[in-house]
């Protein structure tokens, strides 16, 4: 079999080097400065406005075992301050939980939710009724 010799003898580039080279009919190269290469656009994600009206999300089991864990927690190790340590503590003993001890902070959540069921229920019914205007902050921060 017969070897492939390339044309020329010049060192091969680097792919990022040729991506910044500009090749002229004349052979030269010119480089070219790093900001004038556009990079790719991604199409930009379109901002959703927030109701301050509009009712927030229950907290779930885990967080409002989180409150009760957090407080023991720190009566019984007051040297420890690290929200971080508190944190890997309480997901630790969550996983080692029975279900028949995480009962009491599901049913406080399954509340929470059924509450947070009707407050959206009631927001949406007066949203549609005209009872909320989408009015539009004239912000001085808005330039």
């Amino acid at each position: 079999m017969a070897k492939k010799t390339p044309n020329s003898r010049k060192p091969r580039s680097s792919p990022a080097s040729s991506a910044s080279s500009k090749i002229c009919d004349d052979g030269d190269k010119e480089k070219r400065p790093k900001s004038a290469i556009k990079p790719k656009r991604m199409p930009k994600k379109k901002s959703v406005k927030l109701d301050a009206k509009r009712p927030k999300k229950p907290p779930t089991a885990f967080f409002f075992f989180l409150e009760d864990f957090r407080k023991d927690f720190q009566e019984q190790n007051p040297d420890v301050k690290s929200m971080r340590d508190i944190g890997k503590a309480c997901g630790e003993k969550w996983k080692t939980m029975t279900y028949e001890e995480k009962v009491k902070y599901y049913d406080i959540a399954t509340e929470k939710r059924a509450e947070f069921d009707k407050a959206t229920a009631d927001y949406i019914r007066r949203k549609e009724n005209g009872e909320y205007e989408d009015i539009e902050d004239d912000s001085e921060f808005d330039d």
